[in-house]
């Protein structure tokens, strides 16, 4: 306890000394967790924005507009027969143009001089566990095969799309965190080291009496964690401050516009964990500036 207090106090002294240099090292730290922490934001909202399309995931079977009461009844039984299904609902033509023109209301006196040319169809709502099952791969193959079907869609392929989609930015947002990370640790490494350079002589009186290790490297060590923690604080306000500015500019009617309940900050566990990260890398760097004392 007394190392890691005389390591904290002559860390604090040493900030302040060489505040100017410590500001850079910290705006760095800073700046590559915001760009990490902006892609954790991203990745976490496309993952909620995946889970909550899964959930409603519906599968769309079009009619002909010719198709006969015995083809929507044999439609209907090859929707009903296996345990893929959890309930369907079938919209007739006009139910169809009635949604289309709610939905799309500057088009609707559009569509009043056209005859209407939306299909029929059955809305098939599936159960969690078909979400991934070959078997509606095979139901969907059958349905498109039977008379008086148009066309199938599954929402699956939006997903799937979706879910390469989240992978690519996750695996682009770790790389550059890596490379940032990289750069802000070797960027605390040189501000400890300039430290270390100004307190050359005291750290060489202090070997010749015998001092610890732990007493001589300590406090460069501290002088790391504080860096990379300040900058982690930094860098959370930063994207705090952002994500409240464009919240109802930008982000609630884009959450609106995919179907996503809303768009939500980093959780507290996230934060806690780039707070963490930042202090282990200045940790890293400040054990690189000392490995030599």
């Amino acid at each position: 306890m007394r190392v890691l207090r005389y390591a904290f106090d002559e860390a604090l002294i040493s900030l302040w000394r060489g505040r100017r240099s410590g500001v850079l090292s910290t705006v760095t730290m800073a700046l590559a967790l915001f760009v990490l922490g902006a892609f954790l934001i991203l990745t976490s909202n496309f993952e909620r924005l995946g889970a909550e399309w899964s959930r409603a995931a519906e599968l769309s079977v079009y009619l002909n507009d010719d198709a006969s009461g015995e083809e929507r009844t044999s439609v209907e039984r090859l929707i009903a027969s296996g345990p893929l299904v959890a309930g369907f609902e079938f919209v007739s033509k006009a139910d169809a143009l009635n949604r289309f023109k709610a939905t799309f209301a500057d088009l609707a006196t559009t569509v009043d001089t056209l005859d209407n040319p939306l299909p029929a169809s059955y809305e098939v709502k599936l159960t969690p566990e078909s979400r991934n099952s070959p078997a509606l791969d095979a139901l969907a193959t059958t349905l498109r095969a039977t008379a008086g079907v148009a066309d199938v869609r599954y929402d699956r392929e939006w997903l799937d799309r979706l879910l390469s989609a989240i992978a690519m930015v996750r695996t682009a947002g770790v790389v550059l965190g890596v490379i940032l990370g990289v750069a802000a640790a070797l960027t605390v490494a040189n501000v400890v080291r300039l430290a270390l350079v100004a307190r050359r002589d005291e750290i060489e009186i202090m070997q010749l009496v015998g001092a610890p290790t732990a007493f001589v490297r300590g406090p460069f060590v501290v002088e790391g964690v504080l860096q990379g923690g300040f900058g982690a604080l930094l860098a959370l306000a930063l994207l705090a401050a952002a994500y409240l500015a464009s919240r109802q500019a930008y982000l609630a009617p884009l959450a609106t516009a995919v179907n996503l309940s809303s768009v939500r900050f980093l959780s507290a566990g996230a934060c806690l964990a780039l707070v963490a990260g930042g202090m282990g890398v200045g940790c890293l760097g400040g054990v690189l500036a000392s490995r030599r004392v």
